[in-house]
């Protein structure tokens, strides 16, 4: 395991996905996005005007939604260089989030827990799903 990355604010998946909270209610672009989008400032905010306002993460987060700011969160898992890849056909083919990224559940600070980035992983994660494994699948032809 990775160690977490400085955040802005503390965030713990395992506090919010305790109260049944689904990914898509706080990351609501992952399937027409490579990259996981971040939730809008007002989303964390439709539940923090009134849960915990006395708590000093929350203060500083709605200092920053007054100002119309986003939460400046640090990345955690990246697309590696020549890779082309996106959130929307794994979820069209029904792999759940977990699969690639872990028991996020069970984190108060999120990390990378899993290989997900390796080039081993997505191919092993292919077979095991009757998915092309093909180079093209992931990495565009070179031009020449």
């Amino acid at each position: 395991m990775h160690p977490a990355p400085q955040q802005p604010l503390p965030y713990s998946h395992k506090t919010h996905l305790a109260l049944g909270l689904a990914c898509e209610t706080c990351h609501a672009n992952a399937g027409s996005s490579a990259l996981m989008g971040f939730p809008e400032t007002g989303t964390c905010m439709s539940c923090h005007n009134v849960i915990a306002t006395d708590q000093p993460a929350i203060v500083q987060l709605a200092e920053i939604s007054s100002a119309g700011q986003s939460i400046p969160w640090q990345r955690v898992y990246r697309v590696l260089p020549g890779v082309t890849w996106g959130h929307e056909p794994h979820l069209e083919a029904g792999v759940p989030c977990g699969a690639c990224h872990g028991d996020v559940s069970l984190l108060d600070e999120m990390t990378m827990t899993t290989s997900v980035t390796s080039m081993a992983s997505c191919i092993s994660c292919h077979e095991a799903r009757t998915a092309d494994t093909a180079c093209t699948t992931c990495h565009a032809w070179p031009v020449e």
